[in-house]
C-alpha cells in the first residue's frame, strides 16, 4: 500500500523516471476502473428499477455518465503533467487547477441531471406540472450559479470584487436588457399567481390570443392556437392584459331562445313547463345551478321563449352532445303541444284605392285554353 501511495505521489508532482510506463499503467488502470463502474452501474441501475423508489432511479442514473467522463479525464490530465514535466521545461501548475475544475464541474453536472431525471419521474404524477418546472427550473439556475463562483475562486477571481462588479454592473444591465427582465419578473408572477398552467385552454378579449398552453418560459410563453400554430408572448404581456382561462370553469353554459307562432300563445305555457320538466330529469344537466325556461319577449313574428341552463361536463365536444340532445327534445315537447317554430313573416296592408285597382287589373286577365 505505501508503494501505491509513493508511485501515485510521484505521478502528481510529475518526478517519475520511468514516466512512460507509468502513464501507460496509469491509463490502462483508468480502463479497468472504467469496465469495473459500468457493470457495478448497471447492477445498481437493475436493482434501482425494481424498486418503487423513483429517488434511487434518477440518482443512478445522474451519476453514471459523468463519473464515466472522471474516471477517464482525471488521469489524462495527470498523464498529460506527467509527459510535459519530462519532456519540457514548462509548468505544470495550471493542471492542478483544471483537476480542481473538473472536480466541480462533474458534481455540478451529477446536480444537473438528477434535478432533470426527479422533474422527468414526478412529471406523471405531479398534478401541477407548472409549478413541477418552475421548481426545477429554479433549482438548475442556482446549481449553474453555485457552480459558476466555485470556478471562479478556484480560477483566483476575488468573490468579493465578483459580486462588488454585480451589483454595479446589475443597473447597467437592468437599463439595458429591461424587456428581458420585465418578461423575467412576469414568467416569475405566472408562476406565483398560477392564472394557468401547461395544458390550460387560455384566451384574452384584450389581445387576438387564444389556444392551450404548452410551455411556460422565463422568457416567454408558448400557445398552440386552435388551428395549431403556435403562438409565442412575452411573459411581460400576462401584467398588462386581462386573462380568461375556460379550462377552469366549473359547468358550460345552454343558452336559446325558442320562437313559437302567435297561433300558438294558448300552448306556450304548456311547452315553458314541458321544457323545464326535461331539463330537470335530464342526466347531463346541472340542476343545482341555475335553470331558467320562462317566456321572455314578444318577438315581430314569434313569441320567444328562454331556455338558460348549464351542464355538468365542461368538455368541449362532450357539451355540443348534450346541446344537441337537449335542442331535439325542445322540438319534440313543441310538437307534442301541436305547436311550431316561427319563422320570419310581413304583412301588407293596402288602402281602399289600391285594392281597387288590384281588383280591376285582376277582371282585365284573360285566360286562353291550348288548341287541342
Amino acid at each position: 500500500m505505501e508503494k501505491m501511495t509513493t508511485w501515485w505521489v510521484s505521478l502528481e508532482q510529475g518526478s517519475s523516471p520511468d514516466w512512460l510506463f507509468n502513464v501507460g499503467l496509469l491509463l490502462t488502470l483508468s480502463a479497468v476502473l472504467w469496465g469495473a463502474w459500468w457493470l457495478i452501474s448497471r447492477r445498481l441501475a437493475h436493482i434501482a428499477e425494481t424498486t418503487k423508489i423513483i429517488w434511487d432511479d434518477a440518482l443512478v442514473h445522474a451519476v453514471r455518465r459523468p463519473v464515466s467522463w472522471l474516471i477517464w479525464l482525471w488521469p489524462a490530465l495527470i498523464s498529460v503533467g506527467v509527459a510535459v514535466e519530462n519532456t519540457s521545461h514548462y509548468s505544470t501548475a495550471f493542471l492542478v487547477v483544471v483537476r480542481h475544475l473538473l472536480l466541480v464541474w462533474t458534481l455540478t453536472w451529477v446536480l444537473l441531471r438528477l434535478i432533470s431525471n426527479v422533474e422527468v419521474a414526478l412529471a406523471d404524477k405531479a398534478k401541477d406540472l407548472t409549478t413541477l418546472n418552475a421548481v426545477s427550473k429554479v433549482l438548475r439556475l442556482i446549481v449553474m450559479v453555485i457552480g459558476g463562483l466555485v470556478m471562479m475562486q478556484n480560477l483566483g477571481l476575488s468573490l468579493s470584487g465578483i459580486l462588488t462588479f454585480g451589483g454595479v454592473g446589475g443597473l447597467v444591465v437592468g437599463m439595458a436588457a429591461k424587456d428581458l427582465l420585465a418578461n423575467f419578473f412576469g414568467g416569475m408572477m405566472i408562476y406565483f399567481d398560477r392564472p394557468f398552467k401547461v395544458g390550460d385552454w387560455i384566451r384574452s378579449p384584450d389581445r387576438l390570443i387564444e389556444g392551450t398552453v404548452e410551455r411556460i418560459g422565463f422568457r416567454m410563453t408558448v400557445i398552440r392556437t386552435f388551428d395549431k400554430r403556435p403562438l409565442y408572448v412575452p411573459n411581460s404581456v400576462f401584467s398588462s392584459i386581462v386573462v380568461e382561462n375556460p379550462s377552469r370553469m366549473s359547468n358550460r353554459r345552454i343558452k336559446q331562445k325558442v320562437g313559437l307562432r302567435y297561433q300558438d300563445a294558448a300552448v306556450v305555457g304548456d311547452v315553458v313547463e314541458g321544457v323545464k320538466q326535461m331539463l330537470r330529469q335530464h342526466p347531463e344537466i346541472d340542476s343545482q345551478q341555475t335553470l331558467i325556461v320562462s317566456f321572455d319577449n314578444y318577438g315581430p313574428s314569434s313569441l320567444d321563449i328562454l331556455v338558460y341552463t348549464f351542464t355538468k361536463t365542461v368538455n368541449w365536444i362532450e357539451y355540443k352532445d348534450v346541446q344537441q340532445d337537449v335542442m331535439l327534445k325542445i322540438v319534440e315537447i313543441v310538437h307534442q303541444h301541436g305547436a311550431d317554430f316561427a319563422f320570419p313573416t310581413s304583412t301588407v296592408q293596402l288602402g281602399d284605392n289600391a285594392l281597387m285597382a288590384l281588383q280591376s287589373s285582376s277582371s282585365k286577365v284573360q285566360f286562353e285554353s291550348p288548341e287541342c
